[in-house]
């Protein structure tokens, strides 16, 4: 473990300064390359036939049309796989839960709609896809269940949730008893539907097969070094022949954190043709790519006449696959916003015929604060409270459920700043009196919450004798500007011009870094990169002492600055030497390597959480049922802001998810045949620009020596949390109508 001096300015004026994308110029010019972007000698294509069952078993499939057109080179199903592991644990990775992951092509058997059941190979892709719809399938359909509230009664109490994800907390109090005795109670259901991924990127793999079955493969990942310990394990290819690259990636926002499909598949085609390959998913099979599952959370609040919270319960049910038991972090959150004397928590899952849920934006997160923040709503409501001011008088003053102090916790100034941007003083209390003209107006708020982890994670520097440092690491760049952050964190501790500074991630020959999700991607990467600029700078002021008439022979590190891509006398800045014929001068090249762990023996004295304010005015057309956003302020504590252009695009990216997650995102099911129904961008609704307003973000100055070295904590998932339930107190504000059944459309407005 390395002890870091904090993060401070060096003299430069680069971290925290509203700087570019480094990154921004390749990608709207089209030099970036993503994972099928790749041009390939001699390329195969691959393309996956899906399961048309939900249930059941594969008896026969007949390729023999589809190997006869011409241009068709191999027709891979379960009869015909290369070898793979047998031994579950081998098919685990980084981010699985329990259970055993589904394995493509291993067998007969059927577990969800959709499933890939066969990959037909050709010379090109529009091949592949014609002759994958003349492979013909017979089956033996059985009895399937999706839903879960029409399966609910078959729930049963999570056993362990995933790795790192903490169980519900254990109960305190009397939670029965208080409530049943509460004057004030609000107890009822709020459910969220099935939620799919839609990044523009489709998830692809372009595999390159060398000689030796050396293996390059081009993918769509949040982990390149997790995707190549799977393809070793699977397969039994050694480590060292496989590299993963993926520099960039069109969104991924946790569909990208576990290894999917078409990466077995692709690797599976080109071992078995020992040629090149690549298999892109179709916008319809993406919809097999994880999903953020279908929930129903029972909360009961047991609160005194003045609002001061009594009783707590939540109870979670959500589904997962019959395979594995994925269970999100969703009644955690509860136990964490508010103090309350009585609490109970709760996670049951159902297991259905569908496949494993998967990790999307705030996992966990956005749905549970959307439950918690509309049930606080509704007891505001109840007993005649202004919704910030109840959230004051139960405010929490330390983690009560693990009893531990907050590292930092500026959400009282979170409340203050947003409530004063938006104007809430002005706020009409008593729903459907604020109007414009024909249109109900409507103003609601809710706290966000989100975790601030730090991870293992690696960093090389390199600086080379034209003066320019190289900083290389295995962690993704999912689009929220890592590049570009871990440049200024690199040219402020070197006191190099930005564009001294060149970034290389995604490479799994690069120096470990854990996959790239839960916000933790700035407080480990960035860390680490810190830690080797800190020791590459003693390097380098050790060899400027040793330079024949130094002008720096005897000053100490207190003594020195490090400006303009110098080191020089803070007393006489006229006294310096460049850093690039310090680069020439060295005879064993200044290069180095750190791995930083996290400070847990101190950090785990405190509770580690970003917090947020969320603030939002709909309008409602009662005639219509439509809604829409006119306008949200989003106040944000989230440690240093290491650039404040990309940090508040992540925090409005959230928010505009938000908004899907309120008032259009929803995947249909039919239950009869147990499939997916609008799996397209055609009638999976998300918001596009007509949907987006005024969006304001302000991030609210926060102090944190403890969460991590350099003091930063991540805003990536805090953008979505508390978006939905402050969407959905408005709309309550406007109409009087309390929905509790995402998304609120316009058939739930007008039948409520």
């Amino acid at each position: 473990m390395i002890s870091l001096p904090k993060l401070m300015p060096l003299g430069t004026t680069v971290v925290g300064q509203p700087i570019n994308r480094v990154d921004g110029m390749a990608k709207v010019t089209g030099a970036a390359r993503y994972a099928a972007d790749h041009a390939v000698p001699e390329l195969l294509h691959g393309f996956v036939v899906a399961s048309a069952i939900t249930r059941g078993r594969i008896l026969h499939i007949d390729a023999t049309a589809a190997r006869q057109v011409a241009g068709i080179v191999a027709v891979l199903t379960h009869e015909n796989r290369p070898k793979t592991a047998w031994w579950k644990y081998k098919w685990k990775d980084q981010t699985s839960p329990p259970g055993s992951p589904f394995r493509p092509l291993q067998g007969p058997e059927i577990h969800f709609a959709d499933q890939p059941i066969a990959l037909v190979i050709a010379t090109s892709s529009e091949l592949a896809r014609h002759a994958a719809s003349l492979v013909r399938v017979d089956y033996e359909q059985a009895e399937h269940q999706t839903g879960v509230r029409a399966h609910r009664a078959q729930r049963k109490t999570a056993t362990t949730l995933r790795p790192g994800i903490a169980g519900p907390p254990a109960p305190r109090g009397d939670a029965d008893g208080a409530f049943a005795a509460a004057p004030v109670q609000v107890d009822a259901e709020y459910t969220t539907p099935v939620e799919h991924h839609n990044a523009l990127e489709l998830h692809a793999s372009t595999v390159v097969y060398a000689e030796g079955g050396h293996l390059t493969i081009h993918e769509k990942t949040q982990g390149v070094q997790n995707c190549q310990v799977y393809i070793a394990h699977v397969f039994g290819v050694p480590k060292k022949k496989v590299r993963v690259l993926s520099p960039y990636v069109g969104g991924a926002f946790g569909s990208g954190l576990r290894p999917q499909a078409q990466l077995f598949l692709a690797v599976a085609a080109a071992l078995h043709l020992k040629q090149s390959v690549r298999v892109v998913l179709t916008r319809q099979q993406n919809f097999g790519v994880g999903h953020r599952p279908e929930t129903v959370q029972r909360i009961a609040l047991g609160a005194s006449p003045d609002g001061k919270l009594q009783s707590l319960i939540h109870e979670v049910t959500s589904e997962t696959s019959r395979y594995e038991e994925y269970v999100e972090a969703i009644a955690n959150w509860s136990a964490l916003l508010y103090a309350c004397p009585n609490t109970r928590h709760s996670y049951d899952v159902v297991p259905l015929d569908v496949s494993t849920p998967g990790d999307m934006r705030a996992p966990g997160g956005a749905v549970g604060v959307y439950g918690i923040e509309c049930a606080m709503d509704e007891i505001a409501h109840q007993v005649g409270i202004d919704p910030v001011e109840l959230r004051l008088r139960n405010y929490a003053e330390r983690d009560e459920a693990n009893d531990l102090a907050f590292s930092s916790k500026e959400l009282r100034a979170c409340y203050t700043r947003a409530s004063d941007r938006f104007g809430w003083a002005r706020r009409s209390p008593a729903p459907r009196s604020m109007r414009d003209g024909p249109l109900l107006i409507g103003w609601g708020m809710a706290s966000g919450v989100w975790e601030a982890m730090q991870m293992p994670a690696g960093a090389r520097v390199a600086l080379s004798p034209d003066g320019v440092l190289t900083v290389s690491t295995a962690t993704s760049d999912i689009g929220t500007g890592t590049y570009t952050i871990l440049s200024q964190i690199a040219a402020e501790a070197l006191g190099l011009p930005l564009e001294n500074v060149v970034v290389r991630l995604g490479d799994s020959d690069l120096p470990f870094s854990a996959v790239e999700g839960g916000s933790w991607t700035a407080a480990s990467t960035g860390t680490a990169v810190m830690s080797a600029c800190t020791q590459l700078r003693r390097k380098l002021l050790t060899l400027a002492r040793q330079q024949p008439n130094s002008p720096l022979r005897d000053l100490r590190e207190q003594e020195v600055e490090w400006a303009n891509g110098y080191i020089r006398a803070k007393a006489d800045p006229s006294r310096g030497i460049a850093l690039a014929d310090l680069a020439r001068a060295s005879d064993d090249g200044l290069s180095l390597k750190v791995t930083v762990l996290p400070h847990l023996l101190s950090q785990r004295k405190f509770a580690r959480y970003t917090h947020s304010a969320v603030f939002a005015e709909v309008e409602v057309d009662e005639e219509f049922g439509r809604v829409q956003v006119r306008r949200m302020v989003s106040a944000v504590a989230a440690g240093r802001i290491l650039n404040p252009k990309t940090a508040r695009s992540q925090v409005i990216g959230g928010m505009v998810w938000g908004i899907g997650m309120a008032l259009q995102e929803e995947t249909h099911t039919d239950h009869r045949l147990g499939r997916y129904l609008n799996h397209s961008l055609a009638e999976y609704h998300i918001p596009v620009h007509a949907d987006i307003r005024e969006l304001d973000v302000i991030f609210v100055e926060e102090t944190d020596d403890i969460v991590n070295p350099i003091g930063v904590k991540g805003v990536g998932e805090i953008g979505i949390v508390g978006v939905a339930a402050a969407i959905a107190n408005a709309v309550f504000h406007a109409t009087g109508k309390r929905v509790r059944d995402l998304p609120i459309t316009l058939d739930k407005i007008l039948r409520t």
